[in-house]
């Protein structure tokens, strides 16, 4: 497509942006590569130009001048995502949100920062005044605090606090609209939940408020077992644990240990481990447990202090396959979600189902409804049909499964939506300037992929 970008660019004066092929280039990308399918669905997929502002005024005649022209605008924070939820599918303009940074104010239980803000550096500001973050991304170093609003769903936190979308983990979130005249709009409470998970589609976001939990001293461990299943099952016993603060809590069947290599001179050969983030104070609860389940506890440091080199957190979630591909760059893998009165038993039975595709990840989080598992085997990539034959079986044993190789919001799977979500949409984007093709106000309007995997949608629920 072709849009007036000479115009654009005499109407947005002295605003920072870049015409540079390199620099479109790089910044038109995340982290897709993980995904087979998404290397090719999103190949050729490039802005025309990045701008990069630096304050709500610019943000503003950004968005003013991209409507007078009818020029999309795709949002980017760090580009730490899987999904290729930033790379423009129509061109136009790429919108680099890492100068709109800063955190604004820090309260007992509630942070705000700009939207191009490290989650690291909201972390570090909240933690002078004894809070943390409840939940943040395993690249908190990298990603910025709207990036993981606009796209991500929980992460290490979400064993105790659940997913993002859940009532009150977003407290608050300023946004500018494309509408004829854009203008800077305030959600508080529930209402901030319409542009999370929604991939800058709701609204360019400027600011966000998220809630802290006290910033406990922790500690990161790793504890391995002989068998999967009793690593599974004690995964879920700690988490579970009322009086053990946890913040992540991470099952990976062997040989995942020793294909992330950092931690090969740890664990036992043969052995499948728990990673997790106990708080200084429910230790001895913990190494208890760990003992009654006949865990051997291999490492123990503070928090950033281990031998792997980098935070444990950092092991977990999507991120551990990062680690897996230096050992074995074929690997790749699926999101299933696991839940039940009894937990173990719907893990075990989607494992014995699947466990020939390769060792499996899981992440135990809390729910509304109890604990649930997250996760899939990293099995070795053949073909588009071998992973729907893998969701499938998944499906078959009693796993839900999102589909982490396809870039629109609905067909992922993770959000739960409702109506009031496509009224908001039509409201803050008229135009459908706003990431188009990734969550439109009619289906039919959604970038149509070649080839889609036989997945499942989250059930919708209040935000």
């Amino acid at each position: 497509m072709s849009y007036p970008i000479a115009e654009f660019v005499r109407d947005i004066g002295d605003i920072e942006h870049s015409t540079v092929t390199a620099i479109i280039r790089s910044k038109s990308r995340d982290r897709y590569g993980v995904s087979p399918l998404l290397r090719e669905m999103l190949k050729g997929k490039i802005a025309d130009i990045v701008v990069s502002p630096k304050n709500r005024e610019e943000v503003l005649a950004v968005a003013r001048a991209a409507v007078r022209y009818r020029i999309p605008i795709t949002s980017r924070g760090g580009g730490t995502a899987n999904y290729g939820q930033s790379v423009p599918l129509a061109g136009g303009i790429l919108l680099d949100m890492m100068g709109l940074a800063g955190v604004e104010e820090v309260t007992p239980g509630r942070i705000r920062a700009l939207a191009g803000t490290l989650v690291e550096d909201m972390d570090v500001a909240a933690r002078q005044q004894g809070w943390e973050l409840r939940m943040h991304p395993s690249t908190k170093s990298d990603a910025t605090i709207g990036g993981y609003v606009a796209g991500g769903s929980g992460g290490p936190g979400s064993a105790a606090y659940g997913h993002l979308f859940d009532r009150g983990n977003i407290l608050g979130a300023e946004l500018v609209t494309m509408e004829a005249e854009p203008r800077i709009m305030r959600l508080e409470g529930p209402d901030a939940g319409r542009i999370h998970h929604t991939y800058g589609a709701t609204g360019i976001i400027t600011s966000l408020d998220m809630p802290l939990a006290p910033a406990w001293p922790w500690r990161e461990t790793i504890v391995a077992f002989r068998h999967y299943m009793d690593a599974v099952r004690f995964g879920i016993a700690a988490a579970d644990a009322p009086g053990i603060i946890k913040k992540v809590m991470s099952v990976q069947e062997w040989p995942t240990p020793h294909l992330i290599k950092p931690f090969a001179p740890l664990v036992p050969e043969g052995c499948s481990i728990v990673s997790t983030m106990i708080a200084e104070y429910s230790w001895s609860a913990f190494a208890a447990m760990a003992e009654e389940h006949q865990g051997e506890i291999v490492s123990v440091a503070a928090e950033d202090e281990g031998s792997y080199g980098a935070p444990i957190t950092e092991f977990v979630f999507g991120h551990a396959l990062m680690h897996i591909r230096k050992s074995d760059p074929r690997r790749a893998m699926m999101e299933g979600f696991f839940q039940g009165p009894d937990l173990a038993a719907v893990i075990e039975k989607v494992h014995d189902a699947v466990c020939d595709e390769g060792p499996m990840r899981m992440e135990i989080i809390r729910s509304a409804s109890g604990l649930i598992g997250s996760g899939s085997p990293y099995f070795v990539y053949e073909s588009p049909e071998q992973m729907a034959a893998l969701v499938r079986r998944m499906q078959a044993a009693g796993a839900q499964v999102a589909n982490s190789h396809t870039s629109n919001v609905r067909a992922v799977g993770k959000r739960p939506i409702k109506d009031v979500d496509f009224e908001f949409k039509r409201m803050v984007d008229p135009y459908g300037l706003l990431n188009p093709g990734r969550f439109e106000a009619e289906e039919s309007s959604d970038a149509q992929f070649k080839f889609q995997l036989p997945t499942d949608r989250v059930t919708a629920r209040a935000v």
